[in-house]
């Protein structure tokens, strides 16, 4: 066997987190405790011989790399302290930005130089479309009345508010763009695991409709009820975190829903004005804020138990995991004030907290691909494709 690692691969995987890699001796530690390693499949001691030989397609390829939960049993138990939890998620960093599009904004996304960068985008896509929009900060009495339903102004056309058109516009753009790039990466992922798996040229394929009930759907239930998770032991507690903070996503999900039709379908019909600030006790209102709590909550803990963990030198430092921390309570924690801001009747402090709030909602949106989030997309996928190659598409049921 001809190896040829690539060393320029090697390079980022320690710059992402995995350069405790050259201390493993291949003990087989890590396999013996995961609960995802089998006696025909030793992960992930074979995801770290392939990690010291460069092998970055095979890697790349291996859906048992986004399936790890990064639970910490690995690292844990490591005599080495060869880290495997941060090594595996340093190949995860790896692949959103190998398999990410467009490549520019993917490698800008991947390092943590580039912060101001990132943030400075949306901030100046944001303000120029406010400077445009003619807006300018309400009195007290228009602030009570409006809230931010005139951030980016008014006018008079009934079917569809200043406001929600300009939004529309930032938005629904970097939004599509996360859409696109994550189903490019999902599909370059999907045909280098087929590679690897030897399923690629599959006799029979299953149809939309029994990908989706057979493989997509039991994937997205499985993630929804966190059953992998429960199995680790070193780092339970990050269920208690990313529990809430995965019901909140959908909570969110829903209320951003309900807003883009209430006011973009529902008020193009004649004698329905839906704009404007929502009831406090309005169910959908109690759900926004229920879920924003949920939110904050999720990522506080997530937030301390990374902490805790770099302290006690179980986990390594890294850009790749810190930028979804400090964006997530972003978003949280200015949507929250936001609405405190208004309520009390702030409306210039408002209007930069909102200002503020729409920038990390943009970035969560645009950058969704190229960082840690985008295991949302991936680690479906990865789910997904293990239920396939084990069925009867592609494995014989004769073979056993």
């Amino acid at each position: 066997m001809n190896v040829q690692p690539d060393l320029d691969f090697i390079k980022d995987m320690k710059s992402a987190g995995g350069d405790t890699l050259k201390k493993c001796y291949q003990c087989a530690t890590c396999s013996v405790v995961c609960p995802l390693s089998s006696d025909g499949d030793p992960f992930p001691r074979k995801e770290m011989i392939m990690a010291q030989w460069g092998l970055k397609d095979k890697l790349i390829g291996d859906p048992n790399v986004m399936l790890c939960h990064q639970c910490g049993d690995c690292t844990a138990y490591c005599p080495r302290g060869a880290k495997p939890g941060d090594v595996l998620g340093a190949i995860r960093a790896y692949t959103y930005k190998a398999l990410g599009w467009p490549t520019g904004l993917a490698k800008l996304a991947s390092s943590g130089k580039n912060l101001p960068i990132l943030i400075l985008i949306p901030m100046i896509i944001i303000g120029i479309f406010w400077k445009i929009s003619g807006s300018h900060v309400p009195t007290v009495e228009e602030f009570a009345r409006n809230g931010y339903g005139h951030f980016f102004g008014h006018w008079n056309f009934y079917w569809l508010s200043k406001n929600v058109f300009f939004i529309d516009i930032i938005m629904l753009p970097a939004a599509g763009l996360a859409a696109f790039a994550a189903f490019k990466g999902v599909t370059a992922l999907w045909q280098k695991m087929s590679e690897n798996a030897g399923v690629g040229d599959a006799t029979f394929r299953p149809s939309a409709i029994q990908f989706i009930t057979q493989f997509l759907f039991p994937a997205m239930v499985e993630i929804v009820q966190h059953n992998r998770f429960k199995e680790c032991n070193a780092n339970e507690d990050r269920v208690k975190g990313h529990l809430p903070l995965l019901l909140s996503f959908v909570a969110l999900f829903i209320v951003t829903a309900y807003s883009a039709f209430t006011q973009d379908v529902l008020s193009l019909l004649p004698g329905i004005n839906l704009h404007g600030p929502i009831s406090m006790w309005n169910p959908i209102k109690i759900l926004a804020n229920v879920g924003a709590i949920a939110l904050i909550v999720g990522i506080g803990i997530l937030w301390a138990n990374r902490s805790q963990k770099e302290q006690e030198g179980q986990a390594t430092k890294t850009f790749y995991d810190w930028f979804l921390i400090w964006e997530i309570m972003a978003v949280g924690v200015t949507g929250l004030l936001a609405e405190l801001l208004r309520l009390v009747g702030l409306p210039s402090l408002g209007y930069i907290v909102y200002f503020l709030h729409l920038v990390s909602v943009m970035m969560l949106f645009m950058y969704m691909p190229y960082t840690k989030f985008a295991h949302i997309v991936y680690r479906t996928a990865a789910m997904a494709f293990e239920k396939y190659r084990q069925s009867a598409f592609v494995k014989d049921p004769l073979e056993g």
